[in-house]
């Protein structure tokens, strides 16, 4: 029973392969981690130093992850063409990223000295630096990905009526960007770097790369259609032919159009 219950879940959820994108990110960024220690490009500018440190931005922050999770979740369960999407322009600028931070080591000089004994927020700050370096950082990936989500969900058809959802992630998008400088985990130019991230990524055109037949997904204004965001991306009708697209799918086959849609 359990067994047919598993088979019957990667029949109907056969698009959990996308996932599979962790063994390409995880162990590139941890290689990152490890060797990017002391020649790096500092990312600091004199707004940075005009922005207190505010430990309870850690909040928004760690919020962050649950975020990012949730919307892949959601779409993963309810839509596998937005969900598909959402994978494709998530991966795509964490690809980049990687690309970024691999050809021109970079990483920042801001971090104060935390008291972990001041309050709950200070000592989560302080496991947030022991875990995670002060490099690769640029572009900031909080931004971007936060960025990519709040889009997937504003286009949502599904979420078109669901006005609180959207001003809620508003909120929580804008929270993340200013807790990656309030934390000091990021420069501005991070933070920049990120937003121009996503709006490049959104509007360049890059070829489709689908096996298969395919169908054309719908997009997202009365120039593209209804849903949120890609104008080329091709989503292949059964799962059997994603084997052979793999990590490479995901990483290359975005087609964009504006980020603002309505003009």
């Amino acid at each position: 029973m359990n067994k047919t219950r598993i088979v019957n879940f990667f029949k109907k959820y056969g698009h959990i392969w996308t996932l599979s994108y962790a063994f390409l990110y995880l162990p590139w960024f941890a290689y990152l981690e490890r060797t990017v220690t002391r020649r790096y490009h500092v990312m600091h500018s004199q707004l940075d130093d005009l922005i207190p440190f505010n430990e309870y931005f850690i909040i928004p922050y760690l919020l962050w992850f649950i975020y990012v999770a949730g919307a892949l979740a959601y779409f993963f369960f309810t839509s596998k063409e937005n969900y598909y999407q959402l994978c494709t322009y998530l991966f795509a600028g964490m690809t980049i990223s990687l690309l970024i931070c691999t050809i021109f080591p970079n990483g920042t000089d801001l971090r104060p000295v935390i008291d972990p004994d001041k309050n709950l927020c200070s000592y989560l700050v302080s496991l947030i630096y022991r875990a995670d370096t002060c490099t690769n950082v640029f572009p900031s990936i909080h931004v971007y990905n936060s960025i990519c989500v709040h889009v997937a969900l504003t286009k949502s058809r599904a979420l078109q009526d669901r006005r609180l959802v959207r001003i809620g992630s508003a909120v929580l998008m804008v929270a993340i960007c200013m807790a990656t400088v309030s934390l000091k985990q990021h420069s501005v130019i991070d933070v920049a770097g990120g937003i121009l991230a996503a709006i490049v990524i959104y509007r360049s055109p890059i070829p489709a790369a689908t096996p298969g037949r395919s169908r054309p997904a719908r997009w997202p204004c009365a120039r593209h259609g209804p849903d949120f965001g890609f104008s080329d991306i091709r989503i292949p009708p059964d799962e059997s032919s994603l084997s052979s697209g793999g990590i490479f799918y995901i990483s290359c086959i975005v087609c964009i159009s504006c980020i603002v849609c309505h003009q």
